[in-house]
């Protein structure tokens, strides 16, 4: 079941360092874990009572950017896994973009201008989600920053998004931009996009020429026209639906056309 709002048990996780160190991986040695001090007695508690609360611990929230588009975010704590999917009114069940999770993660989904294309657009549809603000601060772990982005920018704008949420007072524990960039940063990694005539974009990265993370997506291939893979039309769909949102008829660099 799709929830059209963040969920109450949701939003107040949204303010609790612990979700974030967990949601983030900082708690598995991951960006920030660094900064976790005291926090980490709370998290290896959290993991003690985790198998009572795995039967509550997964659920879906669903963005709408317009008409009928959604962005779903999948959200399983206790097995620390996370999905993101996308819905249009021609699709039965969300088409999956990409997960992230501790073995066999492909989180590299969208590229920056498209999230924050989604983000402009969701706060549009529903001015209680700001942008920057819970929105970015959950999606963009499914989102990467490459030669030809503004990156300065990006990390700014997810800085802002984490401390929109930061409770008054806490000076403990809390996720930056920074810690977003050192997974997302794959300038300089010879990633190489490409884009067929719909107007979809995919990926590839030579390895011989890399020195940092793999680009690890399953964006990595144009649509196959058989409905399996990545899928480029419906997101092509969401995108278009997000622009007419937002009333921006431009279509800037590393976006798809509609």
């Amino acid at each position: 079941m799709l929830l059209v709002a963040i969920p109450s048990v949701l939003q107040e996780s949204l303010h609790d360092p612990v979700f974030w160190a967990r949601y983030t991986f900082a708690h598995e040695e991951g960006p920030g874990a660094d900064r976790l001090g005291d926090l980490q007695g709370l998290l290896d508690d959290d993991d003690d009572d985790d198998d009572e609360d795995s039967a509550d611990s997964s659920l879906d929230v669903a963005f709408e950017v317009g008409d009928g588009h959604h962005v779903v975010l999948s959200i399983d704590a206790s097995a620390d896994s996370y999905s993101l999917g996308i819905t249009t009114p021609d699709l039965a069940e969300p088409a999956e973009l990409g997960w992230d999770d501790l073995a066999h993660w492909h989180p590299h989904a969208l590229r920056w201008p498209e999230l924050d294309l989604i983000c402009r657009a969701i706060a549009a549809r529903n001015p209680q989600l700001q942008h920057p603000g819970a929105p970015l601060a959950l999606l963009c772990r499914f989102a990467a920053v490459f030669d030809d982005d503004d990156v300065d920018q990006a990390v700014a704008a997810v800085d802002e998004a984490y401390a929109a949420l930061r409770p008054p007072q806490w000076e403990g524990y809390w996720p930056c931009g920074a810690d977003w960039l050192d997974r997302a940063d794959f300038r300089g990694e010879n990633v190489i996009w490409q884009r067929d005539e719909a107007g979809n974009l995919w990926a590839h990265q030579d390895d011989a020429d890399r020195d940092g993370e793999p680009f690890y997506s399953t964006r990595l291939g144009p649509d196959s026209g058989t409905g399996d893979g990545f899928p480029h039309t419906p997101l092509r769909a969401v995108l278009s639906a997000a622009r007419a949102t937002v009333g921006d008829p431009q279509v800037p660099a590393g976006f798809q056309a509609g």
